[in-house]
């Protein structure tokens, strides 16, 4: 079988068990697609290339013997540069962390490696990640591969990892989310990004912003993926290989589910082609039997929005204040700011806005009743250019009301604007509910179909 750069986890795994390929075939056909291209996209902050080809040899091994380590036995994977793992480097997109040894491996990370996984490098990732655009000034700025003539935002926190997803030079990958950083690019390079509840995975050995908010999960190519490497990332004994590969395998459907849609006064902040897209993908749905009806929120997204960043501003003062205090530290300036932020806010503020915080979660809660989840924008415009980002703004303004609301959120590709770019439908559901969002999101990419790939 002739190497194919955009399978997905599960796909690859399935070549596997069929003997149409190996892992050294998968892991060297990467490695060369990596050097031919990630020279201008810059996904990757380092990469494993001799200990990638000595693990995959080691799967085939097993794999000819008949046994497999675990349920992600060769599957190649990238971590986000913010995860741990013992003795290497992780600089979390900072040039003032260049030399930084992770001190342990993070319970994800070694999860993964434990179910058999390959780590074939660190992503790049905005410094501390800190910002929705994407951008490093010291570490590079990933290049989102739908437009290769204008460089154009890669989505942040989690840059690296979703382009190196788009593009096809790993099948997966590990993304943070405290205020969309997994949705955000996931939704900017046309893959399938998971915001998992808060506190259902662990953050240990990941470098942290707000240990309140912070949220690892699944990057990757497909819907089924993000079950599938979210299983593992938990630690489920249902991470079976088996019932994954199922040809067919499907949770149940749609039909009858309620869901709540933007009202008019929040779709006149979102650009009309996504508003097309997003319409569009409303109407695919109701096709499959769901319920449809406007929601308007007890608490404005907005407000909802602002509150998320006074959470994280006071948090991630507290993990990085010094550092960007230090003006003479090598650090991105667009960040510094932002951290410095919250060096103004007060222990009373910071825990009035926690105890405000969690009122306002059983309010929506209560709102919600009746309803299996909110379907969104991931993002209020398509990919925008470099030159034109707003360092003062974020992109995440309808992605941080569900961190702050400790719910699972998942983003789906749902098109391509009229210029080529794709759009992200954002599929919102109560914390806990994660096999619901992948559920609806498998009936919603089932009938939508593949929003196609970058021309690399």
């Amino acid at each position: 079988m002739s190497f194919e750069p955009y399978l997905d986890a599960i796909g690859i795994a399935r070549a596997y068990a069929s003997g149409g390929t190996t892992a050294t075939e998968t892991v060297d056909a990467l490695l060369a697609r990596i050097e031919a291209h990630d020279s201008k996209l810059g996904a990757f902050q380092v990469l494993y290339a001799d200990e990638a080809r000595q693990a995959a040899g080691a799967a085939d091994a097993a794999m000819r013997s008949g046994h497999c380590v675990g349920p992600f036995h060769g599957i190649p994977f990238a971590l986000k540069d913010i995860v741990d793992v013992a003795g290497r480097i992780t600089t979390g997109g900072s040039k003032a962390m260049i030399d930084r040894v992770s001190p342990s491996t993070g319970t994800v990370a070694r999860r993964l490696l434990s179910a058999g996984g390959i780590l074939m490098g660190k992503t790049k990732t905005v410094e501390v990640a800190m910002g929705g655009w994407g951008t490093n000034q010291h570490m590079g700025t990933p290049w989102n591969p739908w437009d290769l003539e204008t460089h154009r935002t890669p989505g942040g926190s989690s840059s690296g990892s979703g382009v190196a997803v788009a593009a096809g030079l790993v099948p997966c990958a590990v993304g943070t989310d405290t205020g969309g950083s997994v949705r955000t690019p996931a939704a900017w390079n046309g893959i399938v990004g998971l915001k998992t509840t808060e506190g259902f995975l662990p953050t240990d050995g990941i470098i942290p912003y707000s240990h309140t908010l912070d949220t690892p999960g699944p990057m990757v190519r497909s819907v089924r993926d993000a079950g599938f490497m979210l299983d593992v990332m938990a630690g489920r004994e249902s991470g079976d290989l088996a019932r994954h590969l199922e040809e067919g395998a499907a949770p149940d459907g749609i039909g009858g589910l309620r869901f709540g849609a933007l009202a008019d006064h929040d779709r006149e902040s979102v650009d009309e082609d996504i508003l097309t897209l997003y319409d569009l993908a409303l109407d695919q749905l109701r096709s499959l039997g769901a319920e449809i009806d406007t929601f308007i929120p007890p608490i404005s997204y907005e407000s909802m929005a602002t509150a998320n960043g006074f959470v994280f501003a006071a948090e991630g003062y507290t993990h990085h204040g010094s550092l960007m205090e230090n003006l003479d530290a090598p650090v991105d300036e667009n960040v510094r700011p932002r951290v410095l932020q919250g060096a103004k806010i007060k222990a009373h503020e910071y825990i009035g806005a926690m105890l405000t915080r969690q009122e306002h979660i059983a309010t929506f809660l209560h709102h919600m009743r009746g309803y299996a989840g909110l379907l969104l924008p991931t993002l209020r415009t398509a990919a925008v250019p470099i030159m034109d980002v707003d360092q003062g703004d974020t992109p995440a303004h309808l992605t941080r009301p569900f961190n702050y609301l400790a719910m699972c959120a998942l983003s789906v590709p749902m098109g391509l604007t009229a210029g080529g770019l794709p759009g992200g439908l954002q599929i919102a559901v109560r914390g806990g509910d994660e096999d619901l969002a992948l559920r609806i999101g498998t009936a919603f990419e089932s009938a939508q179909g593949s929003v196609g790939n970058p021309s690399l």
